[in-house]
């Protein structure tokens, strides 16, 4: 796999995801919303495409992803308005999905949550209602197409050093799920074609990541 873009490139996971995969020799292309955060992504070894990506028609985003390898997306619209969650989580979500396909993108690797689905239990008065409907609607899309798919799974996340070890079996009292070991698996997973159609839910754990990934 020699191409891969982020959608969401400025963001937490994508900023430590992009180095691991310069390392290990992958071009990597991060699209983001604000110029101002050019300079970030280049200095994560990520070249930067300016480009909205909730306002963008399958089209549009087929010709951006025309000569990929793989597709991680790793945005979100941070809390925001369930509106716009909707269009970032949800929508956004699918249209690049439609579009990783139209462009003959074969490999996509999803950024959902642990818990995520369509049963995922939360009230509709709840403020996480509108990410867990969204998240819900764009995994069970991508289960339905034709890409060759991984959704990982993490649980609460925190800014915590990557450890480079995972539970794929966490217990409920423990969630917390430092982003660079999301790094390290989202990494890991788009190394490993065996991880394709899988949904893997994991938390910091004392399992070192290339074993806590198979089957």
């Amino acid at each position: 796999m020699s191409s891969i873009l982020i959608i969401g490139g400025h963001g937490k996971i994508a900023l430590l995801l992009a180095p691991l995969l310069r390392e290990a020799g992958v071009e990597v292309t991060s699209l983001i919303r604000n110029a101002a955060h050019i300079d970030d992504v280049v200095a994560a070894g990520g070249t930067p495409v300016v480009h909205d990506v909730a306002s963008s028609s399958v089209p549009e985003l087929a010709e951006l992803f025309a000569g990929h390898d793989a597709i991680v997306f790793s945005a979100g619209a941070g809390g925001g308005s369930p509106e716009r969650t909707y269009a970032v989580d949800r929508d956004a979500a699918i249209h690049s999905m439609d579009a990783a396909v139209a462009a003959g993108v074969p490999r996509y690797v999803m950024v959902s949550y642990m818990g995520a689905g369509l049963n995922h239990g939360v009230p509709p008065e709840d403020s996480f209602f509108a990410y867990a409907e969204a998240k819900a609607a764009a995994d069970a899309h991508l289960r339905g197409s034709a890409l060759a798919w991984t959704i990982l799974g993490p649980g609460a996340l925190t800014l915590d050093p990557a450890s480079g070890n995972i539970t794929t079996t966490p217990e409920k009292s423990q969630s917390n799920t430092s982003r660079g070991n999301v790094a390290l698996v989202a990494a890991a997973v788009l190394a490993r074609p065996e991880t394709i159609g899988r949904t893997i839910e994991f938390t910091d754990g004392d399992v070192p990541i290339d074993q806590a990934l198979n089957p």
